[in-house]
């Protein structure tokens, strides 16, 4: 996968960037700045392609995940992070991941079918990756997501129903909402770095 490691304070997390629609490997660097700028930054490229767009796995329309693209991407992502681990020296257990949009959703679907796969994550205008899920244990990963009450792709709801599957899985979920829509704002990439302060 296309990527970029930049080193950083080894007893801080590996901060794990996954960008949204139409973003690539550069797109959150300024925000992962932002949470902690003495962390290690992990930040990947998604190798699906929509109208020449990147993306993390494929979706059939707006809001419909192609579940078997998604299946497969998010085990690609896992055994990813497995290999750069050992690739650039970092502690696997030690990853939070930075997700927004769809970065956001196969952030939220590691969690769904891995357990300590992320020490935490920072999840932005996510959606419920998959409804049927058992998840595995999350006890001791630590989840903030960011939602705009009007959001018309990643509505309310979904926010809802997300922060209470992981919180059913043990997951430790702080929820903060946003008045604005989809847009990733300056205020809640504070927050997040309120929150990340408050956990790391």
């Amino acid at each position: 996968m296309q990527h970029i490691y930049k080193e950083g304070n080894k007893e801080k997390p590996v901060l794990f960037l996954l960008h949204g629609t139409g973003g690539d490997e550069n797109s959150l660097l300024a925000l992962a700045e932002i949470v902690d700028a003495e962390a290690a930054v992990l930040s990947v490229r998604g190798n699906v392609l929509e109208n020449g767009m990147p993306r993390f796995f494929r979706r059939l329309t707006e809001g419909v995940f192609d579940m078997e693209d998604l299946a497969f991407r998010t085990k690609e992502l896992h055994e990813f992070l497995n290999d750069a681990a050992i690739q650039y020296g970092f502690d696997r257990q030690n990853v939070v991941a930075i997700g927004y949009s769809n970065g956001a959703n196969i952030a939220a679907n590691l969690l769904f079918n891995y357990e300590n796969t992320l020490k935490g994550a920072i999840l932005h205008h996510p959606m419920v990756p998959n409804r049927d899920a058992k998840l595995p244990s999350q006890t001791g990963t630590k989840v903030f997501i960011a939602a705009g009450v009007n959001d018309p792709l990643c509505t309310k709801e979904e926010a809802m129903d997300l922060e209470k599957f992981l919180t059913d899985a043990g997951a430790d979920v702080t929820l903060e909402w946003e008045t604005n829509g989809h847009q990733l704002t300056m205020n809640e990439v504070q927050k997040a770095k309120v929150w990340y302060e408050a956990n790391y």
